[in-house]
């Protein structure tokens, strides 16, 4: 298995507000796709270790779509989040205060089937909507 692929992007809002846009269902649903022809139609987010997250991701013309799931096995308010999605893939993300900024790092386990660099860029896409998601909230 490959060595870990590892994303970032700083969001320029408090770090609270940011652990809460990326944390609550109802936010999640507007930023977690990695381009505007797909969608998140729903989410679950039982924050706390043993809880479990789940979203729906979709193309907008329903051509195609997946769930995501994944058990949380570390939870740090404001701080960090650790989870094992269920082909055993590992994710960190750790929230930063940067000056009244906040750099979020995300670091993930990679799949055997597509290219790394695919899943970096999609990844970092999804994170980047984020970063725009959030700073306009």
């Amino acid at each position: 298995m490959p060595d870990k692929i590892s994303i970032d992007a700083i969001v320029n809002r408090q770090r609270g507000d940011v652990w809460r846009l990326f944390n609550e269902p109802q936010h999640i649903t507007q930023w977690n796709f990695a381009s505007d022809d797909w969608c998140c139609p729903r989410a679950e987010n039982d924050l706390r270790v043993g809880g479990r997250l789940r979203s729906r991701m979709e193309a907008k013309d329903g051509s195609s779509g997946f769930d995501f799931e994944a058990i949380y096995d570390e939870v740090v308010a404001e701080n960090k989040l650790a989870y094992t999605m269920p082909d055993g893939r590992h994710v960190e993300t750790r929230f930063e205060d940067l000056d009244g900024a906040t750099k979020v790092t995300t670091e993930f386990d990679p799949e055997s089937s597509n290219p790394l660099d695919m899943q970096r860029d999609g990844w970092q896409a999804i994170l980047n909507n984020f970063k725009n998601y959030a700073e306009s909230a």
